[in-house]
């Protein structure tokens, strides 16, 4: 694959009258051609007749994937599930408004598991299409990493956004809980539902946020994020290691270890850091919270369209049934507990570093990979990102997760840059 324009650059091109906008939005559209046919990363593509391309706005002549749990106003959005296949709402979901307002182009909804859950779509991993691309937001990662879209919306109520991100070899971002909005996105888990994005560098990452979150930037602040990211002083990194490690693979802690020695050595100060067991416990609480609400949400599905709904959102209803009251609120205690503890233990650090998944996209489609090392951050909220630093044997993408602490999405941006700047991405070129 030849190497494709990422966000900054193509708004900085417009901005400086190198690049027309209709001109850069056709080259897109015929990458899609060409790719789409074997990636399977949309499930609709806007006409090329009817994309609408704004003059003006921050985020005018870019082409942006919507994750088909996102709704799209007059533009199908299916939800991955035979139900609503001819769904086409009548309003924008929040942050697809936000992206029109800034001027972005909707230019494809996105393949999605099947509400976001585990019945996967028939997206590929663009780097070999024998392996997964992650899940649930497929086609968003996909089509970010295959250079159709510089930029594409996920979601993430377990690890939906950083391990696809990791798996095809881009910048996967879930900010903090609730910062950009949730309005008009299919639900999951009310108490998990994030909205995340992909792109192809922290940079970009970073002018989404601004632009996207409800953090939001002043209009005299929009030139200084396309200036991007001032990196700062060197960071101080706590490494975490969860108690599940083992189940890493060989080069994923290889290429753990690496990047480890290589920060260490560009100056960074990198310290282990233990979390008490209770966090890593956290995960199955974060899946008790999961199955609970996701049962309360999709029962009367299963019941109604029993030929419409998959074995695993049965089987995750059936779960999440069997979960009493009290245990429920006894998770959602925990997990307000957590979350509030946890600046004790990473009080003094810019950021933490582990790792987003196993290792290497898993062989075939009918999985998507462990959740688990995405798990626990989703459950606290913190913003998290994931960035490829390894190429595989396979020749696919390896990659670190640095987290950041609650609301601290911007810092854990500038670090991520410094981390950026002193590590090897082997796919930043291609």
């Amino acid at each position: 694959m030849s190497k494709p324009m990422g966000l900054l650059e193509a708004a900085r091109a417009f901005s400086n009258g190198t690049l027309d906008r209709k001109e850069y939005i056709d080259a897109c559209t015929k990458r899609a051609d060409e790719v789409d046919p074997w990636l399977k990363a949309f499930t609709y593509r806007v006409p090329s007749e009817k994309l609408s391309i704004a003059d003006e706005g921050p985020l005018a002549g870019i082409p942006v994937g919507v994750k088909d749990i996102i709704a799209t106003a007059g533009i199908l959005t299916t939800n991955g599930s035979k139900i609503y296949a001819d769904n086409v709402p009548d309003t924008d979901a929040e942050v697809v408004s936000r992206i029109k307002k800034l001027g972005g182009t909707i230019f494809a909804k996105t393949v999605t598991t099947e509400f976001a859950w585990r019945s996967p779509g028939p997206t590929v991993n663009p780097w070999n299409p024998e392996h997964t691309p992650g899940g649930s937001s497929s086609g968003s990662a996909a089509s970010v990493a295959a250079g159709i879209v510089p930029l594409a919306l996920g979601t993430q109520t377990l690890g939906s956004v950083v391990r696809p991100g990791a798996f095809c070899g881009v910048v996967g971002f879930k900010p903090t809980f609730g910062s950009i909005p949730l309005g008009g996105v299919h639900p999951l888990a009310q108490s998990l539902d994030h909205v995340g994005y992909f792109t192809r560098s922290i940079d970009d990452a970073a002018y989404a946020f601004g632009l996207l979150s409800d953090v939001g930037v002043e209009a005299s602040e929009i030139d200084d994020l396309a200036n991007g990211i001032d990196t700062g002083v060197r960071p101080k990194i706590a490494v975490l290691t969860p108690s599940f490690a083992g189940d890493m693979s060989d080069e994923q802690k290889a290429a753990f270890e690496n990047a480890i020695e290589a920060l260490r050595t560009a100056g960074a100060h990198v310290e282990p850091i233990d979390l008490p067991a209770s966090y890593w416990e956290g995960v199955k609480v974060c899946e008790m919270i999961l199955a609970a609400e996701a049962a309360a949400i999709h029962a009367e599905n299963v019941e109604r369209y029993a030929d419409k709904t998959s074995p695993q959102l049965k089987d995750l209803v059936a779960q999440g049934a069997a979960i009493s009251a009290p245990k429920y609120i006894a998770a959602l205690r925990m997990q307000t507990e957590l979350r509030e503890q946890l600046p004790k233990y990473l009080s003094g650090f810019d950021a933490a570093l582990t790792v987003p998944a196993t290792g290497e996209a898993p062989k075939g489609l009918t999985y998507t990979g462990d959740t688990h090392f995405c798990a626990l951050w989703t459950l606290l909220g913190v913003p998290a990102l994931s960035m490829p630093v390894a190429r595989s044997a396979n020749g696919l993408p390896l990659a670190i997760q640095l987290v950041g602490g609650f609301g601290e999405d911007q810092h854990l941006l500038q670090t991520a840059k410094w981390v950026e700047q002193n590590l090897t991405n082997p796919f930043a070129e291609a």
